[in-house]
């Protein structure tokens, strides 16, 4: 079941908001979507669909504005459409720095979602998204949904689990404990919740280990020593719920590599390398790492200084990525005219779903492609404001004004108080 097929009126009233302010929203960025169409369908059936028993990382690169965020969006709603779980996590230098791989799956367990938390609007809404995956895992696994957990019900979920030796066995056993605490003869709600935050505490590194041991009987606690291996377990537990496995999709948004100190770099490459060499151990995940040009290619901190890492990516190709390259190039992706004509249109489209109350005046399709069309052309080439922005943004307050029957400026005036507005965001 796709997660995206037709938008009721309250989503798409709540795209067109996040749009008429100037940020895309964080969900069904694929309903007004327009130039990725190929490339996307290219990436799930390469890598979202097909079957594989091995791990895979590919990597983005891409200048301000080429639009990495817009792209891993896309890539999110791909990977709930493929039944896959999905985390995305920015990558900072002060909460999720890469050469601390304890934090970043941490963060990873903080920011995780299914494809019907996606649907319900779960997703950045949960303080323990993890919680509801286990849940969902449980009362919607294998035998069908159910309202309550039976003892016969919770010991063929055990045992199954318990059967999947390629999962820490550490791991398990918290899954396990957790999922006991549905059992209806489980005691006193207050306390089954206080064990139920312990547990999940527990797969997020906090914590020391002599209470967890004494309490659910594990030998180990999450930490910097095994997180690689925390993560191998995250992704074959995936596959074994029944999801088509996780997609994981960290983004360098700060450029945090370019302001740490030189041993903490080397350490957030040592990392990577490890990631990279023990992909293939890691069945059902797929890796998707974003970041600047720079970070492939400068000679003070990007992967150049690290001979072993710059060999295993290699660097951004002067081409249209494709899904079998190693790293997708964004800034040679070349956007045409009808690419915002078309988003254009499919942004209309949504206004009318989430307003289908407007008057036979309201703005034509053809009406709105000339109006775009000059926007893009008052648009200087080299802003640093993207033109998708100003697209966006200018065709939501067409629309807007159709709505309420007021006169449109001309694109030239809408087009520098766009801009005045963006820059300040």
């Amino acid at each position: 079941m796709k997660v995206v097929d037709k938008i009721d009126r309250v989503i798409a009233q709540e795209v067109i908001e996040s749009l008429r302010t100037g940020i895309p929203p964080k969900r069904y960025v694929s309903a007004y979507s327009s130039g990725n169409e190929e490339f996307l369908k290219d990436v799930r059936l390469r890598h979202l669909e097909g079957p594989s028993t091995r791990g895979k990382i590919r990597f983005i690169s891409g200048s301000w504005g080429s639009g990495k965020t817009h792209v891993l969006r896309l890539l999110r709603e791909e990977a709930f459409n493929a039944n896959c779980l999905v985390s995305s996590v920015d990558l900072t230098v002060n909460e999720t720095p890469f050469n601390k791989f304890e934090e970043v799956f941490y963060r990873i367990i903080e920011k995780i979602g299914s494809p019907t938390m996606y649907r319900r609007g779960e997703l950045d809404k949960h303080a323990a998204p993890f919680e509801l995956v286990l849940r969902e895992t449980l009362f919607n696994g294998w035998a069908g949904p159910t309202d309550v957990i039976t003892q016969e019900r919770f010991q063929e979920a055990k045992e199954k689990l318990f059967a999947a030796d390629g999962i820490d066995i550490d791991f398990r056993r918290m899954i396990s404990r957790y999922w006991e605490t549905f059992l209806p003869q489980g005691g006193d709600s207050a306390a089954l919740e206080d064990m139920r935050g312990r547990i999940l505490q527990w797969f997020k590194g906090e914590g020391t280990l002599g209470p967890y041991r004494s309490q659910f009987g594990v030998q180990k606690i999450v930490n910097r020593s095994n997180a690689r291996l925390m993560l191998q377990s995250l992704s074959r537990f995936a596959t074994h719920a029944g999801f088509r496995g996780i997609v994981i999709l960290l983004d360098e948004a700060e450029m945090s590599y370019s302001v740490m100190r030189k041993s903490n770099l080397k350490q957030a490459h040592n990392n990577l390398l490890h990631l990279i060499n023990s992909i293939d151990e890691s069945e059902g995940l797929f890796l998707v790492y974003a970041a600047t040009p720079d970070f492939f290619m400068d000679d003070r901190y990007g992967l150049a200084t690290y001979g072993a890492l710059s060999q295993r990516i290699g660097r951004p190709e002067e081409r249209t990525p494709r899904a079998v390259d190693r790293v997708w190039n964004l800034d040679a992706i070349e956007t045409s005219l009808e690419h915002y004509l078309s988003a254009a249109c499919k942004i209309r489209e949504i206004f009318l779903s989430a307003n289908p109350e407007v008057g036979p005046k309201f703005i034509s399709e053809t009406s709105l492609r000339k109006f775009v069309s000059e926007i893009v052309s008052a648009h200087p080439e080299f802003s640093h404001v993207s033109t998708w922005r100003v697209v966006v943004t200018a065709t939501v307050e067409a629309l807007d004004s159709s709505e309420q029957g007021k006169t449109l400026g001309t694109p030239k005036d809408i087009h520098a108080d766009i801009m005045d507005r963006l820059r300040e965001k």
